[in-house]
């Protein structure tokens, strides 16, 4: 048996009738029709369906006659199961003699041709109830998919959930950012990392500020320089049209950051609290004197549904009763859903499910840690006779491009204690601080032992033979390959501190590198620090950005001063496992914190040896005559050359006559620069003043 959809044409021969278009024809019994070859082609007849009597009935009275066009026009469709694999109870009846008038419908009578009509319709609705049956079984393997519901946000109401004040542990390379702290009314020419996490915060629902009808009401970051520029107003006044304003709004979310770090810094511990939604059941007392668990009805938080109750809180009294909840483990997910939703170079590592009370990130912080990351040699090394003498002549103590390691060390100790840092940070008048005194507890120059140390030192992570990362770069290309596993060492610039001045690492490090190269002694650490006889700081360079990293952030309790005594639940912890929704646990595995990172450092580290390669590998050709130049092609009559200075980039600044740090031009004291700051902020304040009166 099989479907089809045929025309049929229906002909008069004393009128032209329309075309009647007739569905669902059902084949029946078996035709013969010949190939040209003159075999036969079964084919089968055409039964029309049981509506067809209701929409030719007004025509047979015209004594109307059915043609068939050729079944060569028919275009079949879909083929029914063949009926000798029926079951007994199911099969076909033998077809009905055909009418004895059936093939001249010209000689039948009305009464005729309306039971000739009739047998066909019993025998149609017998095959139709015998197709369903049929189909009604096949399909029942299989049933058909039901249609996903729609992915159309549903409207959050944060009034139907409760909150927890907690704190959040993440990192973050702060190359692609503007920095750390968000300024409303300023758009910046790349995002701030303020910015990436409180969007995030908003599109998972776990924060819900208010924001005007003038702000930007998405949640995704805008990357590109010259979009963020045409679509965000900058200035707190009116927004210019066809922009929106950009307003990172923390209010009622009890935020607090621990570190603000400036454009291109990055930290591998910055600590903020906040105030977010909790999976928590949320109670209210009802007339009764009894708690009722509200239970939100509309599905709006669909990143975690919140837990039902089994018992009956009618039969309980409000001063006996709490629903039962455990912190950690009935809790959302906070660590990845945020690393769901969040760029990779941002990852949050932990988080505390209750800080003390009355905690804020900035002032219940009582160390601050900072790692600036540097080579030695610092940059290319000047080659020959040439890179012994320094750039006026005289004899050097170690080649350009080197590093005095002891020296820097032996500056970097005259840091600690409490000094009064003027001389070594960037002054911000707008503050008006009377003074800039900070306790520096530790400052020291370290070699940097690199990457890897933790896949060998764990057992489960090593090839099993515990020799997985010796030289970890060496699993990454063969062992003949120049320059792998060599190279220059790294080394880091370790500061412990209570806090911070505007920009005081960059400037601290700055002056150990001139010590470290020997165009300033170690005593000038001493000479900055005695305000008293220099009050003005000298306008030197500070040093670059990109290798600085707030390192790590230290909350100890009244017992310790120096142990971070939060309680944080790191991703891929015992206590975090029963709170997650995914196959993975957080850490390792598809979207794990460790395979996102390493994801990032094997492209880096690849780049570096490719790099370190092909330099050795130039270095090596040739016949060494280049060498003995210092890179000029006449060293002999080389009487002068531009002194290097490296500030931690890529290369060394050409700086010409070097000028040691005490002979350069100094800036305002302290105190002037407060009092310029005033009298220019009451000057402005006085032309607004004026021109407010002018307008009236």
């Amino acid at each position: 048996m099989q479907k089809a959809n045929l025309n049929y044409s229906l002909n008069s021969g004393s009128a032209n009738l329309p075309t009647l278009h007739l569905r669902k024809i059902f084949f029946l019994d078996n035709v013969v029709e010949r190939r040209h070859d003159g075999s036969a082609i079964p084919r089968k007849r055409l039964f029309m369906k049981h509506t067809l009597a209701r929409r030719l009935a007004p025509l047979f009275q015209a004594r109307s006659l059915y043609q068939p066009l050729p079944f060569s026009t028919c275009r079949r469709r879909s083929i029914v199961p063949d009926p000798s694999t029926l079951r007994p109870k199911h099969t076909m009846a033998a077809p009905e003699p055909a009418h004895p008038l059936s093939s001249d419908y010209t000689s039948l009578s009305h009464a005729d041709l309306v039971a000739r009509i009739s047998a066909l319709e019993s025998k149609v609705r017998t095959q139709t109830a015998l197709l369903s049956r049929l189909s009604g079984a096949s399909n029942s393997a299989s049933p058909a998919r039901k249609r996903s519901p729609s992915r159309r946000a549903k409207p959050f109401d944060p009034s139907l959930y409760s909150t927890r004040h907690v704190a959040l542990k993440f990192s973050y390379i702060g190359s692609r950012y503007n920095g750390y702290e968000h300024a409303n009314g300023s758009v910046t020419p790349k995002p701030t990392i303020e910015e990436a996490v409180w969007k995030a915060l908003r599109k998972a629902r776990l924060i819900a500020p208010t924001l005007g009808e003038d702000a930007d009401q998405s949640y995704d970051v805008v990357w590109d320089t010259a979009e963020r520029l045409r679509k965000y107003s900058a200035g707190r006044g009116e927004v210019e049209e066809g922009k929106m304003r950009l307003e990172v709004n923390w209010e009622g979310c009890q935020y607090s950051k621990c570190g603000r770090t400036d454009r291109g810094v990055s930290a591998f511990g910055q600590v903020v609290g906040i105030r977010v939604r909790s999976n928590r059941p949320l109670v209210k007392e009802v007339e009764t004197g009894v708690l009722e668990e509200v239970v939100p009805v509309d599905g709006s938080a669909d990143m975690m549904d919140m837990p039902g109750m089994d018992i009956d809180v009618g039969d309980l009294s409000a001063s006996t009763y709490s629903p039962p909840f455990d912190g950690i483990k009935d809790e959302l997910p906070y660590v990845s859903i945020l690393n769901s939703i969040l760029p990779p170079d941002i990852r949050v590592l932990a988080w505390c499910p209750e800080p003390p009370e009355g905690f804020d990130a900035r002032f219940s912080c009582r160390e601050r840690r900072y790692r600036y990351f540097f080579t030695n040699p610092a940059f290319c090394p000047t080659p020959g006779k040439m890179g012994m003498r320094r750039a006026d002549g005289k004899q050097a103590e170690i080649r350009e491009g080197w590093l005095d390691i002891e020296k820097m060390k032996e500056a970097a100790k005259k840091l600690e204690g409490l000094h009064d840092f003027r001389n070594l940070c960037k002054i911000d008048p707008s503050k008006q601080m009377s003074g800039c005194e900070r306790r520096i507890r530790f400052a020291d120059v370290v070699e940097y032992e690199g990457m890897g140390g933790a896949f060998e030192a764990e057992q489960e992570l090593n090839d099993g033979r515990g020799t997985f990362a010796k030289t970890l770069a060496k699993s990454l290309l063969p062992n003949d390959v120049v320059g792998v596993g060599q190279g220059p060492k790294v080394y880091t610039f370790c500061v412990h501190g209570s806090a911070f001045l505007w920009h005081q690492v960059r400037c601290m490090v700055a002056i150990i590198f001139l010590v470290g190269q020997g165009l300033e002694e170690p005593t000038i650490v001493d000479e900055l620090l005695d305000v008293k006889k220099n009050p003005c700081r000298p306008m030197y360079e500070m040093a670059d950005d990109a290798p600085l990293v707030l390192w790590d952030c230290i909350f100890p309790d009244e017992t310790s001063n120096e142990q971070d005594s939060l309680k944080w639940i790191y991703a891929g912890d015992n206590a975090s496992i029963p709170a997650l929704n995914t196959k993975g646990d957080g850490k390792f595995g598809l979207g794990g914190v460790v395979d996102e990172l390493w994801t990032q450092w094997r492209k880096a580290k690849i780049e570096e040896v490719l790099a370190g390669s092909l330099l050795d590998l130039v270095i090596s050709q040739g016949d060494g005559s280049v060498l003995q130049r210092g890179g000029f092609r006449e060293a002999e009559n080389v009487t002068f050359r531009s002194q290097k200075v490296f500030d931690g980039s890529e290369t060394a600044r050409l700086v010409g006559d070097y000028l040691p740090v005490m002979k350069k031009p100094k800036m305002d004291t302290l105190e002037v620069q407060n009092a310029k700051y005033l009298n220019g902020k009451k000057a402005r304040r006085d032309a607004r003043a004026i021109e407010v009166n002018g307008n009236d």
